[in-house]
């Protein structure tokens, strides 16, 4: 099939790539020159001005993947909406908030066209692993692109439709809440091993054993060993940890449906105060985490090499 990836950063890049080495004809297009003139050494097809993805397509159908941040994406329609022909599939595969997807989803059927959105997760590994996407729309146009949502989850990925409009952002929204709260209490149960009354555990040994089919392993906790294995202080990491709106939309909407969530408000708050300066070695070993499957910004002190892109199928 033909398609367009928009936007090539640490997700976008690697969707485009594993289409093309899927078979899939791909045009890409990015703000920046450098990322374009990268994937066309691969063998992928530039498009350095928008006409020339509208151009691609010639008679056949319009279908643009948007990989951007969340608070460009209204921008970003607005301009596609006035370049591409009626019948055109947009497909929003950031962290959007589904609210504002129902809404956007309603804008681009006046004008002639669907928006899908796909929520994408699979971080930095996802080339290598297949991602993992959550899909809302139209059953129809599920159809249309589900070829797309087969490459990008091999080998071991997977994509569902979960409903209408927003149904996937939702669904993913839920899943970085759930994130949060995983994430914080496997960086809390660290903390008390290496603070509590007995010192010096090998906090590599205890996520060893951990991960071996005890009732907590986990990609996360994996991550966690691995990190602790090359680093056990967390020398150089500052320890404020970022919160990118999936875990704050999540909160509202369960307090909008009176649904206690107290796990994913300690876990929101703590990242919060973390940047206040509230620091420990759980929000240490939270950076470190985030790190290690997004490519996160750590701190310019560290040094891992998680994150690396397996340039060799």
């Amino acid at each position: 099939m033909k398609i367009a990836i928009v936007g090539l950063g640490k997700m976008g890049a690697q969707i485009a790539r594993k289409l093309h080495e899927g078979g899939h004809t791909v045009v890409v297009y990015n703000r920046s020159k450098e990322s374009i003139d990268e994937m066309k050494k691969l063998g992928l097809a530039p498009a350095y001005e928008r006409r020339e993805v509208v151009d691609f397509f010639g008679k056949e159908k319009v279908i643009i993947w948007l990989m951007i941040p969340a608070e460009v994406v209204d921008q970003e329609l607005e301009i596609w909406l006035k370049l591409i022909p009626q019948r055109s599939i947009l497909i929003d595969g950031g962290n959007s908030d589904f609210r504002l997807t129902q809404k956007r989803a309603k804008l681009v059927s006046k004008n002639g066209s669907i928006l899908m959105d796909v929520g994408t997760s699979g971080g930095i590994w996802g080339y290598q692993n297949g991602f993992s996407m959550m899909v809302g729309g139209n059953k129809e146009t599920f159809k249309i692109i589900e070829p797309i949502l087969q490459t990008i989850s091999l080998p071991e990925g997977a994509f569902f439709l979960f409903g209408g409009s927003g149904a996937g952002h939702f669904v993913k929204m839920t899943h970085n809440a759930i994130e949060y709260g995983m994430m914080q209490s496997l960086a809390e149960g660290y903390r008390l091993l290496k603070e509590g009354p007995y010192k010096n555990i090998d906090l590599y040994s205890a996520g060893e054993v951990w991960q071996h089919h005890s009732v907590i392993t986990s990609w996360l906790n994996e991550l966690s060993r691995d990190a602790l294995k090359e680093n056990s202080e967390l020398k150089g990491i500052e320890g404020m940890v970022a919160e990118s709106g999936e875990a704050r939309w999540a909160l509202e909407v369960a307090r909008d449906f009176k649904i206690e969530t107290p796990a994913i408000q300690s876990a929101f708050t703590v990242r919060l105060d973390s940047q206040k300066g509230k620091v420990n070695f759980a929000t240490k070993l939270l950076s470190a985490m985030r790190h290690a499957f997004g490519g996160h910004s750590i701190s310019p002190k560290a040094s891992y090499g998680a994150g690396k892109i397996n340039k060799t199928k």
